[in-house]
């Protein structure tokens, strides 16, 4: 989400006949991912030297919402696609890619846009808006296209230059499984990610640069970049007055690479003087403020396992603290969080993972004074924190236990339970996940009316590996809606709920 601009006219009947059904959106959403995949996407390395190696993947996904009982335009369904193809070319210390994305977008909700405080009624309401107010829409522009020097795998120095994709907290990948599952799924792009989430997704422009040492166990990676257009809106050609310069440190650590430690630097600048902020003041007072966002965040995380006779045990500690100016305020800011979790031995074939943890970030107590304490999660994926995506990480206290079964060697099962409260009730239910277009803030803000209690939520996740390049998933989700979304789509029980199945190519 993140969108502000003009709710769709009010209607008093939702339109069925002539609309795509739910299978036929689906359908045709499978039908353009494997028709158009199949025949371009090799499989493959290539083996010397200067080869040139076309690249891609592919992925569709069918949607259901039911946004908290907002009758019956909060109930819908639709379907996205996303292919991606292009090229590369590596010699030994030089080399290039380029890679071009069509996202499609079917059957979207015409009428899941409300005036405030409703707002959009899930991320269909979200990409109608986005997309000038069309209900299929697709695009094509160039997702990737640099050219990198330095040898692209072990040690030394290399450097991409041009169009790419980056996330915070990516930049390697433990050895052990266990760890590499929770930095994936846990700690990577918390404050700047592709959002690959949505079905458009976000690039970089500018410099990345990458130096391993220490046989393996040393990463220094430093990126400067502006964003790119996309996200929700399917032209991503553009990037946007909005950059991040970011540095980080990665070392693995004794004994045999059980332990991880990473410090990182990252400083955003937002510099859209039309947009207007996004946080707890009145609108007079923000639509005034044209001055630009910059944020100063430093932190680091910390990831551990320990072996012991009842399974191995996994630590993870992440941590965050801001400065800078948002307009005319003052920011100061942070956010933590600490996750533990437990495979047990001799449980057998069902192969447990149990996890818990705890996340806070700061909200900002008064909208009067001259200082803006609501932490900002700059440019990240919000999706891998908030699976069912009505929230993100801003002014929020979360409380979760997970388990994870792995019953085949192909087959996962995933179900988590959330408690989500705002930290301040002066402060906003937050929305969205940064910058996306030159016209909107990228977050949207509902208020919590004098409530802290967002909402419990329950969710289930299936994922199949089908073979070498395809995997289905299947989501469900449901939330019991507290004070705060009471507030505003109450005043009864107001639940909400979305699923999704997805199927996707990699070669």
């Amino acid at each position: 989400m993140g969108t502000n601009r003009t709710p769709a006219p009010d209607r008093s009947a939702r339109a069925s006949s002539g609309q795509l059904g739910w299978w036929s959106r689906l359908g045709a959403a499978l039908g353009f991912l494997s028709v158009s995949a199949a025949p371009l996407l090799p499989q493959g390395a290539p083996s010397s030297a200067g080869a040139l190696t076309l690249i891609g993947s592919a992925r569709a996904r069918g949607e259901a919402w039911n946004w908290f009982d907002a009758g019956s335009r909060g109930k819908y369904v639709y379907a996205g696609a996303t292919l991606r193809v292009g090229a590369t070319q590596q010699w030994a210390t030089i080399g290039w890619q380029a890679e071009l994305e069509a996202p499609l977008l079917l059957g979207l909700p015409d009428d899941a846009v409300l005036p405030a405080p409703a707002g959009q009624l899930g991320l269909g309401g979200t990409y109608f808006a986005a997309n000038d107010r069309n209900r299929t829409v697709g695009g094509l522009f160039l997702k990737q296209a640099f050219v990198s020097l330095g040898r692209q795998t072990g040690e030394g120095h290399r450097v991409r230059l041009g169009r790419f994709v980056f996330q915070d907290g990516g930049e390697t990948a433990p050895t052990d499984p266990t760890l590499a599952a929770v930095k994936r799924s846990r700690v990577s792009q918390r404050l700047i990610g592709g959002f690959g989430f949505s079905h458009v997704q976000r690039s970089f422009d500018g410099l990345h640069y990458v130096f391993e040492g220490g046989g393996g166990r040393v990463n220094l990676t430093a990126i400067a970049a502006r964003a790119t257009q996309g996200v929700f809106k399917t032209n991503g050609w553009p990037g946007l007055e909005a950059g991040v310069a970011y540095g980080a440190l990665t070392t693995a650590l004794w004994p045999r690479n059980r332990g991880e430690l990473r410090v990182f630097a990252a400083y955003y600048r937002d510099w859209r003087d039309e947009v207007v902020k996004t946080d707890n003041r009145p609108v007079a007072e923000r639509q005034v403020d044209r001055n630009d966002v910059t944020a100063i965040t430093v932190g680091g995380h910390y990831l551990h396992l320990f072996p012991t006779f009842q399974g191995p045990i996994d630590l993870m500690l992440w941590g965050a603290a801001q400065t800078g100016m948002w307009g005319r305020l003052d920011h100061r800011a942070h956010a933590g969080a600490v996750e533990v979790g437990i495979q047990p031995d001799g449980l057998g074939w069902i192969r447990p993972w149990l996890r818990a943890g705890l996340f806070a970030s700061s909200g900002d107590p008064d909208p009067t004074d001259s200082r803006h304490q609501t932490f900002f999660q700059v440019l990240p994926t919000p999706q891998p924190h908030a699976r069912f995506p009505f929230h993100n990480l801003m002014n929020l206290q979360d409380a979760w236990v997970s388990l994870t079964l792995r019953p085949a060697s192909r087959v996962t099962l995933r179900s988590d339970l959330h408690t989500l409260r705002l930290t301040e009730r002066s402060d906003l239910w937050y929305l969205g996940g940064g910058a996306f277009d030159d016209q909107s803030f990228g977050y949207v803000g509902r208020a919590s009316e004098g409530g802290r209690h967002l909402a419990d939520v329950w969710d289930l996740s299936v994922d199949v590996r089908l073979g070498p390049q395809w995997s289905l998933g299947g989501f469900v989700a449901w939330a019991k809606g507290a004070t705060v979304i009471r507030s505003i789509y109450g005043p009864g029980d107001v639940d909400g709920s979305f699923g999704y199945l997805e199927v996707n190519y990699r070669p």
